[in-house]
């Protein structure tokens, strides 16, 4: 189903300036779904992705990876409401996620995961509902990513939305049908799936291992 209703809306710019009121609220130190990473953290790399491209490519290939690490844990240090008003504020003038296309392409995923692993890194956390726009917005990513995101599944993986048809992200025996919203299965493909709420269906040892499965680029 495709929405019309609210595409007006950057979402991508939405999500990074919830994400940044809830870092002020949160403070520095708040848990993530970041294995090992507190918010200051995932500040730092989201400073670092945007204002640093040399070390951003630490995040996708293992041999920058160190220099990556090295200029992440310097933004890191910075006075945190220096850190949270740089992710605020953007990139740069000249970097490439400033070009409006591209902030939606590269940014929408990103800042709402990054979201909701602050907002679900405590006991307490409940769903947010989203809008029907950004929900089409958010499966369109997950439908284009999710082969390379699952792509060391234990088992076949079809992904299925209640307001589109089923897309099968990893063939193989036996099928595991993962069912929920389109925010949910964007969680579940990035990673979270103990955080994200979707229904799995299939044989109890392949679900199992989904579970546990380690997914990401």
């Amino acid at each position: 189903m495709n929405h019309t209703v609210g595409m007006s809306i950057n979402h991508a710019q939405r999500e990074r300036a919830e994400l940044c009121d809830l870092f002020d609220r949160v403070g520095p130190d708040a848990a993530t779904l970041c294995e090992g990473w507190t918010t200051r953290d995932l500040a730092a790399h989201l400073v670092v992705r945007e204002r640093r491209p040399d070390a951003a490519l630490g995040i996708l290939a293992a041999p920058f990876e160190r220099h990556g690490e090295k200029v992440r844990l310097r933004a890191a240090a910075r006075p945190w409401d220096q850190l949270v008003q740089q992710v605020r504020s953007g990139p740069p003038t000249l970097s490439l996620f400033g070009i409006p296309a591209i902030d939606r392409a590269a940014n929408t995923m990103e800042y709402f995961i990054h979201h909701e692993d602050v907002r679900r890194a405590v006991p307490d956390w409940t769903p947010r509902a989203l809008d029907p726009a950004f929900e089409d917005e958010l499966w369109n990513v997950v439908r284009r990513m999710s082969k390379l995101m699952v792509r060391s599944a234990p088992s076949g993986v079809t992904l299925a939305p209640p307001t589109s048809g089923p897309v099968v992200a990893h063939k193989g025996e036996p099928m595991v049908r993962v069912v929920g919203a389109a925010g949910e299965l964007a969680l579940f493909v990035y990673g979270r799936q103990g955080h994200s709420q979707v229904e799995l269906e299939g044989p109890a040892d392949a679900v199992r291992a989904l579970r546990d499965a380690s997914f990401g680029i």
